[in-house]
């Protein structure tokens, strides 16, 4: 199933987007606004990968593709999700290219797979973490999108040999729901 936004597509990781992945994955720019380690990756590794989470049933890793022109732009999906307790872990990369920054397009996957999380798989929490310098992204999930800042784990990332917090953010499905009521968002 692929989930619509306005301006992107949420779609299936298909074989021919694993170089774009390893990419991603390998570019120095994205790395250090993320919180996880980045070592280098080579295509046989990023196959591994694609064939370990293509049979993980807490693992949906979805694509970013613009709707318009159909070009690959990100990642983003759920992960560890819970069916129990009804939440998973989030994210968000979009490639370091100023024509895909400052378009909405973050903002409409963000929207996008709360919509997938909460109306179609009735999930009740999303949660992500944000390194504190990554400004774009606290906004985004922080403004733009409702979520609530939880917490911080201080100095619980390191890069560029220092130390650095890591923002913990939220959202519950009532909060969504108050979101679309007070924006519109999908009207």
């Amino acid at each position: 199933m692929n989930i619509f936004g306005k301006k992107v597509l949420l779609r299936a990781i298909e074989n021919e987007d694993l170089k774009f992945l390893r990419d991603l994955h390998n570019d120095p720019e994205i790395a250090k606004w993320i919180g996880g380690w980045s070592f280098p990756l080579s295509m046989a590794d990023q196959e591994a990968w694609y064939e370990k989470i293509s049979k993980d049933k807490t693992t949906i890793r979805l694509i970013i593709e613009l709707k318009d022109t159909h070009e690959v732009i990100g990642l983003t999906g759920l992960w560890d999700i819970d069916w129990k307790d009804r939440r998973a872990y989030t994210g968000i990369m979009i490639i370091d290219d100023e024509k895909y920054r400052r378009k909405g397009y973050g903002t409409d996957a963000v929207m996008a797979l709360m919509y997938y999380a909460f109306e179609e798989l009735g999930l009740n929490r999303l949660d992500s973490d944000i390194i504190e310098y990554n400004d774009a992204s606290l906004k985004l999930y922080l403004e733009k999108c409702g979520w609530k800042k939880e917490g911080v784990r201080r100095k619980h990332i390191f890069r560029n040999g220092k130390f650095y917090d890591r923002v913990i953010v939220g959202i519950l499905r009532e909060e969504y729901e108050e979101l679309l009521e007070k924006n519109h968002y999908w009207g």
